[in-house]
């Protein structure tokens, strides 16, 4: 597959290696569903559609932390695990300067979309759980699958998964069960999951700061938080553009949609996080033509039968995962093709990064977001019907695709950077 695995020495430890890292995205995968299916019925349509909106943008804001420094973290855990001590207090170094800009950022989105919608207090408690304690759980995920301990890795996924799900359930079962329940329920979710992953999945090295490792890799880390802070932009646009275009309610709706999306890109992420690492080791890997071909069509077949098997299933029984969920169940069908180019295109930012074209990646993300931001503008202010609405984002997201496709093999034809 991604891998070349003629010539890899031992194609059956990348084999394992997969499965070990697939298994946490199996567990993910049932987790994240039960989490999802509680939380949209629990919450009103409306306000599952605000928290996904503020969740979505804590998520964007979250790669301001540190500025991009977890790049270089991820890259020493690669090739270099003896100095992960020394690039840990790097990244919590960076992290601490960063927080005035993340501050600053979050209160900036607040007011530009979500003042009105949802009290302020509600959104920061958000977007802390996904910026301040989700992110450097990330991190501690990042470290071990470097370092190849991807079961590691995948325990702390599932973890992490799995403290979300039970924040669900417990607001399911409590007395109040609204936005602003929830999002202290998130926080504190996201609050045990960094606390186990220092104690028990954090390398033990010991930690030294050395700020000129700082600077010499700042250009690199700003380059990659910007192009991750413009991938998240690309990919998390729509449900912003939805929420201040469309009400609450639409964006409740859309977000349910998404959500289902989103859960055929699981098992890709995992393919695409090993194939980073092994572009990053040998960047003339999926070079050639016809391995390029292979694997933009297992990736979008893997994705539209993700979704197909979905569809009939909610077609059969739309009420199979709750009254709120069922409201949405009919328009999923309709949005067939956007999986698989969606993940396409998350796949060409991956490509990439492997090869350490950051600047090159941010600079296409830009552009996409731009098309992106224009197709639904067009989209939501001619289509007022949901089914419409859904059945064209198809046709926005080829579009999409067919940019992000002709960026990425053109910036991939200039030799790739050493990392």
């Amino acid at each position: 597959m991604a891998f070349n695995l003629q010539a890899i020495a031992n194609p059956g430890r990348v084999v394992r290696d997969y499965l070990a890292a697939l298994s946490g995205s199996g567990g993910r995968l049932v987790f994240s569903l039960l989490y999802f299916v509680v939380l949209a019925n629990t919450l009103s349509i409306a306000e599952f559609g605000l928290f996904a909106t503020a969740s979505a943008t804590g998520v964007v804001l979250s790669r301001i932390l540190s500025f991009g420094y977890v790049s270089p973290l991820y890259r020493i855990a690669t090739v270099r695990p003896s100095l992960i001590g020394t690039y840990t207090a790097g990244f919590l170094f960076m992290s601490l300067l960063s927080l005035p800009v993340l501050a600053i950022a979050a209160y900036a989105m607040f007011e530009l979309v979500f003042a009105g919608q949802m009290a302020i207090l509600t959104f920061l408690l958000i977007v802390g759980a996904e910026a301040l304690l989700w992110r450097p759980t990330e991190a501690v995920i990042i470290v071990n699958n470097g370092m190849g301990r991807f079961g590691r890795g995948a325990i702390l996924v599932v973890a992490g998964t799995v403290m979300r799900a039970l924040a669900a359930l417990a607001l399911m079962l409590s007395a109040s069960q609204t936005l602003a329940d929830w999002a202290l329920l998130y926080l504190l979710a996201n609050a045990a999951v960094l606390a186990l992953a220092v104690v028990a999945f954090q390398p033990r090295q010991r930690l030294r700061l050395r700020p000129r490792l700082c600077l010499r890799h700042l250009r690199d880390s700003l380059s990659v938080c910007l192009s991750d802070i413009l991938f998240y932009v690309q990919m998390e646009l729509d449900k912003l553009m939805v929420l201040a275009l469309g009400g609450a309610q639409l964006a409740g709706i859309y977000a349910i949609i998404m959500r289902l999306v989103d859960l055929t890109a699981v098992p890709i992420r995992t393919f695409s996080m090993m194939l980073v690492q092994s572009i990053m080791k040998r960047p003339d890997r999926a070079s050639a033509l016809s391995t390029r071909a292979l694997l933009e069509v297992g990736v979008f077949a893997v994705s539209t039968l993700g979704i197909s098997a979905l569809a009939l299933i909610l077609h059969i029984r739309p009420g199979l995962l709750g009254a709120n969920i069922a409201q949405a169940a009919p328009l999923v069908l309709l949005a067939l093709l956007v999986p698989g180019l969606r993940n396409l295109v998350e796949y060409h930012a991956e490509l990439l990064y492997a090869r350490g074209q950051t600047l090159v990646r941010a600079f296409n993300l830009a552009l996409l977001a731009g098309v992106k931001a224009v197709l639904l503008a067009w989209i939501l202010t001619l289509f007022t019907a949901e089914a419409e609405m859904v059945l064209w984002l198809n046709g926005a997201f080829a579009v999409i695709y067919a940019a992000s496709a002709l960026l990425t093999y053109t910036a991939m034809r200039m030799p790739a950077r050493p990392l």
